[in-house]
């Protein structure tokens, strides 16, 4: 067949009609998604019903078609690969936002176990409770600890044993 100035457009879209499942079949292959396919298929649609009559000549209608299909659906496969390149993830997306505060739920079992501890230092004597607070929060050596003490470096040993047993012994009553 061949568009000549005598062919209207009217015959392009009835040749598309009766292909249709044929265009459907090779551009799902070609794609490998049938959305792509029937994406390409609705845009061949657009395009044939806005071609005028020309003074070139088709000699297959079927080809031309599926020329036209092909084309569209290769720039709608690319569209698509660059779309990937550029999209993030859903899992990346919601890792980006995800808020990273405790829940109540930790917040309350932190804050409760923090009054527990402060509860079982308040029931060390002096000594033994300011060498575990000097030790844990202030990081200083058995040496400097007994120095601000005033005790020797195995008071000071003595003294952490005892508190951190005291510590451990009152959160197993606890739990």
């Amino acid at each position: 067949m061949t568009i000549r100035s005598t062919d209207s457009p009217e015959e392009l879209v009835s040749v598309y009609l009766r292909h249709l499942k044929y265009l459907r079949d090779i551009l799902k292959k070609r794609t490998s998604s049938h959305e792509l396919a029937e994406d390409a298929l609705q845009e061949t649609w657009l395009r044939l019903s806005k071609i005028e009559t020309r003074s070139y000549e088709v000699r297959d209608h079927r080809a031309f078609l599926l020329r036209i299909a092909n084309n569209i659906a290769i720039d709608l496969l690319r569209k698509e690969q660059r779309h990937h390149k550029v999209c993030l993830s859903d899992e990346a997306i919601l890792n980006a936002v995800a808020d990273t505060a405790p829940s109540p739920e930790t917040y309350a079992i932190d804050r409760d176990q923090l009054r527990q501890l402060v509860y079982a230092l308040l029931q060390l004597p002096p000594k033994p409770r300011a060498a575990l607070l000097l030790a844990r929060c202030d990081l200083l050596t058995h040496h400097e600890i007994a120095l601000r003490l005033d005790v020797s470096e195995s008071m000071v040993a003595r003294y952490l044993a005892q508190a951190l047993r005291h510590c451990r012994d009152h959160f197993r009553t606890i739990s």
